[in-house]
């Protein structure tokens, strides 16, 4: 009997642990199996990383030639219009330094005209000082006409306070009717060109 429940009890124990070794052999089996599948290499930790491909220096000359011989040939365009415009520039100026009293002489033409109706007048033996009176004030307002269009106006300060910006006083005389400082005289009539003093007035002031 003893002997009988002895090889039971063996038996149990080994029907108990028969199922825990297979799972231990299935383990070890994948395991050994997963590492015949991995490849052994000696990269080390380089391995991951991808090779880099090297760059064509012979591609990367020749984009660079190209975009030197681009940028060359802009900067010869650039600097044949920059020639261009300086000749056109000093081509200009030229042309108003000749022709810049042009239309000037052009409004003054009249006036030379006018003076030379009333010499030829005045050389007749018969010629009326009315007449000659007359075409002298019709050349001194073709004058001023022409003046005015290039901005020259009359400084005229009879009566007024003398200002020394404009006036340049010659004498100063007694006025009684008067208050001290004023213009009594205009010996010479001044000119402003452009709100530029272009000659004083010659005055006499009253003291």
């Amino acid at each position: 009997m003893v002997n009988r429940k002895h090889r039971e009890n063996s038996h149990g124990r080994e029907s108990a642990s028969g199922p825990r070794e297979r799972v231990d052999v299935a383990v070890e089996e994948a395991v050994e199996a997963a590492a015949a599948a991995e490849p052994v290499t000696d990269a080390g930790p380089e391995a991951g990383r991808e090779a880099l491909p090297e760059p064509d220096l012979e591609l990367e000359l020749e984009e660079a030639r190209r975009e030197a011989a681009s940028h060359m040939d802009e900067f010869l365009r650039a600097r044949a219009e920059l020639d261009n415009l300086r000749k056109r520039s000093a081509r200009d100026v030229e042309h108003a330094h000749k022709y810049g009293l042009e239309r000037f002489m052009n409004e003054l033409l009249p006036v030379k005209d006018s003076i030379e109706l009333g010499l030829n007048a005045a050389d007749d033996s018969v010629a009326d000082a009315a007449k000659l009176r007359e075409g002298l004030e019709l050349t001194l307002k073709l004058f001023e006409a022409a003046s005015e269009k290039f901005g020259l106006e009359e400084v005229n300060p009879e009566g007024q306070s003398f200002d020394p910006e404009y006036h340049q006083a010659m004498s100063m005389q007694e006025s009684p009717d008067v208050p001290a400082g004023t213009v009594v005289t205009v010996v010479q009539k001044g000119y402003v060109l452009n709100d530029r003093l272009l000659r004083p007035a010659m005055v006499i002031v009253a003291k």
